[in-house]
């Protein structure tokens, strides 16, 4: 019988938002909605697999931002409060739906119970979530992997060695100090790879990393299996590859599971539908309507508008994910028969890698769907899931490729981080990262404390202004105010710091305020950047 092997892989990330000298702040919600929507849900599906003897493997980047920021007390705080607010909310509609569409009130039910065994979880572990998931990492289910420091964008980081190798440095060690142990693999942000990147992996212990799927079949020499046998790179490193089956099945807007009809519609929520006094107290301070999680309606179709759409059933909802839990693994069933026949009887292995966020946030019902999955795969003998390190232990022998430069972005390159309208960006990334090496090799022995302070703080600003994710939400055209003012404002601190570190003049007032509010691994030592790299 063929046997095949199945990686599923969740990407985990969000910038590092943190806003100390605000009560609120409209974007920290990114990260409230997360971990209520995605991060505890998975947390309990797991749960639930586990306590049911339900044999599971997963792999899963937990970012150093988020880490940071799952980390940070005040963040913390901010978290508990925003539970409370949609508790309340969730009363009020208990109380509102009385008279209102049938079902409804049963809705507000539902996801009052949610957010309370939410927030008991949540305070029972003391907001440490990353602990959480790491004691599914000690019984074998859950393979954690690291990512760059902060989702730097590295094909565009090549003229400067130095600014690659802090991001791996860093993001390393950031694994080590929550997880407590160092990382096996690391999923490159964007997926973006170039040669030579592996050898940076390779000297920080990293045995693999992701790509998409045209960097194995433009790779040189051509994979012998395509993308589903992991190959090994010059610098002994092995790839994991994107099965493009597996992503369009689950993330195809066209005809992915998420579309089905009877699924919650993301964009109908109360935040949006109730009156404005109503609402207010539950929304961002400045009156800006947002999501708040208590939505009333389904997916319906895909004409339908928002103003017509049916009431949610979330039993019918249950079933869908069940019916399409086994339609996929019957899928990957059919696909490991297909390949295994290919390749001679050779055990094919599908990579099946998401955002995270996927799960629970945009689609639901999408950690219940993964939940189903892994009960539909309990003791089947075809499609054994399995983590990237069982793979490559249950490897006699591998191919030697050097994989093509790509990405997991729209066309498969730069284009969505490097175009007409963010490319102004990299001209100042580099000048901050010229001007970081230069006073890291300058200063490199100092033992003046304040100096060391401004350095570090000046390759925090660096860090941050390198997120991957402000050149995206440019090119996307959602939140471009704001990640304009992030890169920006990153930049302009670290000029200043720079200035005056030189000049002897350190104002350590503001200094104090950098540190507060761009607090970002509080560990972090300037010299990464005086290493002498390539």
């Amino acid at each position: 019988m063929s046997r095949g092997k199945l990686v599923l892989m969740l990407h985990a990330h969000l910038p590092f938002i943190n806003h100390p000298d605000f009560p609120s702040f409209m974007e920290e919600r990114w990260l409230f909605e997360a971990i209520t929507e995605t991060y505890i849900p998975l947390i309990m599906a797991f749960h639930r697999l586990k306590n049911d003897g339900i044999y599971f493997r997963i792999t899963m980047s937990i970012t150093p931002p988020l880490m940071e920021m799952f980390a940070n007390k005040d963040l913390q705080k901010k978290y508990v409060d925003y539970l409370g607010r949609n508790i309340e909310l969730c009363h009020k509609e208990i109380e509102r739906t009385i008279n209102e569409v049938p079902g409804s009130q049963r809705l507000a039910k539902r996801y009052l119970k949610e957010l309370e065994e939410i927030r008991e979880l949540y305070l029972s572990c003391d907001g440490n979530l990353v602990g959480e998931f790491a004691k599914f990492q000690d019984s074998g289910n859950l393979e954690i992997v690291t990512c760059n420091a902060t989702h730097g964008f590295l094909p565009l980081m090549t003229h400067y060695p130095e600014a690659i190798n802090a991001q791996i440095s860093i993001g390393v060690d950031t694994y080590r100090k929550d997880v407590g142990r160092l990382p096996k693999g690391i999923w490159l942000a964007e997926c973006g790879y170039v040669p030579g990147i592996d050898s940076y992996l390779r000297e920080y212990g990293l045995s693999f990393f992701f790509v998409d799927s045209h960097a194995l079949w433009y790779g040189d020499p051509a994979p012998r299996y395509g993308v589903y046998r992991p190959v090994i790179t010059p610098e002994n490193v092995f790839v994991f590859a994107r099965d493009p089956e597996s992503s369009q099945q689950v993330w195809s807007a066209e005809v992915g599971y998420p579309g089905d009809s009877r699924y919650r519609e993301f964009y109908r929520d109360v935040g949006f539908d109730r009156e404005e006094d109503y609402i207010r107290p539950y929304i961002d301070p400045s009156g800006e309507r947002c999501n708040t999680g208590i939505k009333y309606y389904k997916i319906t179709g895909k004409d339908v508008p928002l103003n017509e759409k049916s009431l949610y059933d979330f039993d019918d909802a249950k079933k869908a994910t069940k019916e399409h839990a086994r339609d996929f693994s019957q899928r990957k069933r059919e696909q490991v028969r297909r390949l295994s026949e290919q390749f001679g009887g050779v055990e094919p292995v599908i990579v099946a890698p998401f955002d995270a966020e996927l799960f629970g946030h945009w689609w639901y019902e999408g950690p219940l769907f993964i939940e189903e999955l892994f009960r539909e795969l309990n003791g089947d003998s075809e499609v054994v899931p399995a983590t990237p390190p069982e793979v490559i232990d249950s490897m006699e022998q591998v191919q030697q490729i050097t994989p093509n430069m790509s990405t997991w972005g729209a066309n498969g390159y730069n284009e969505v981080w490097l175009n007409g309208r963010n490319d102004w960006i990299y001209r100042h990334l580099d000048e901050g990262t010229r001007l970081m090496i230069e006073l890291a090799r300058k200063y490199e022995r100092t033992e003046e404390k304040l100096k060391i302070r401004a350095l570090n703080q000046m390759a925090r600003e660096l860090l941050l202004a390198q997120s991957s994710d402000w050149a995206f939400i440019v090119t996307t055209n959602t939140t471009v105010e704001y990640a304009v003012n992030r890169t920006r404002s990153h930049l302009e601190r670290l000029l200043s710091l720079y200035r005056e570190i030189e000049s002897n003049n350190i104002d350590e007032e503001r200094l104090n305020t950098l540190e507060w509010i761009d607090s970002i691994f509080q560990g972090i030592d300037f010299r990464v950047y005086a290493k002498q790299v390539g």
